[in-house]
């Protein structure tokens, strides 16, 4: 079971070192992975009961990309886990599937673990056309790679505090499973209220959580109700 959590552009590297030092006090129960996505200016060479991975990077070792992270930066931090195609990154950045499928690629070939998002918006899932949607995003992806992990992360439940209900979520990742046998997880307005609820879910492996993660306490209580499942 992973339990991972997406800081987004919060906490520096100071708050990232108090809060990792807080998360050891917290009792992970057996078999639960920890993972915790800072910024880049707040990466650095933890001691974490957590695998601290990118929330995301350029597919190149270094070169003139400006504004970008690559394998040179985030080897001096021995990152090797890493976030790609989140829904900011796809409809506020701009991110098309090609370049993030080259980016999939890149990081694929040097053994990197891969959170890979997908998720639909509002008015695809009103059109009720989810699936070939998430077909499309998931096109140039090595749906085998054992180092993939896929996050559904339904864009129109991030961060607004509307969760997918939990026949969604089922029919969702249900219909995921038959095209990876790779870890699914899911990702949206995720809390500590919710949380059992939706590790009960058939095919979920996990929840990749934004918001509910920035609070270390927050975060130890979703580990808790994990505990008691």
């Amino acid at each position: 079971m992973i339990l991972a959590a997406n800081f987004k552009m919060n906490h520096t590297r100071a708050t990232t070192k108090e809060y990792l030092a807080k998360l050891k006090e917290c009792e992970k129960p057996e078999g639960l992975e920890l993972f915790v996505f800072p910024p880049f200016t707040a990466l650095d060479r933890y001691e974490s009961v957590a695998t601290i991975g990118a929330q995301n990077a350029y597919g190149a070792e270094s070169g003139s990309f400006t504004g970008e992270i690559g394998l040179q930066q985030l080897q001096e931090f021995g990152i090797t886990t890493l976030i790609l195609g989140h829904s900011e990154r796809r409809h506020l950045m701009g991110e098309s599937q090609e370049l993030i499928s080259r980016k999939f690629k890149f990081y694929k070939e040097r053994g990197f673990t891969i959170f890979y998002c997908i998720g639909e918006t509002l008015d695809i899932r009103e059109k009720g056309d989810i699936q070939s949607y998430l077909q499309s995003q998931l096109e140039g992806i090595d749906l085998k790679y054992e180092g993939l992990i896929v996050a559904y992360e339904p864009v129109w439940a991030i961060g607004t505090g509307r969760t997918a209900k939990e026949e969604e979520i089922e029919e969702v990742l249900g219909f995921l499973s038959t095209l990876t046998p790779r870890p699914l997880l899911y990702g949206g307005s995720v809390k500590p209220e919710n949380v059992q609820n939706i590790m009960r879910i058939p095919n979920c492996s996990g929840a990749l959580v934004g918001t509910a993660s920035w609070r270390v306490e927050s975060f130890c209580e979703m580990i808790e109700k994990i505990k008691e499942l």
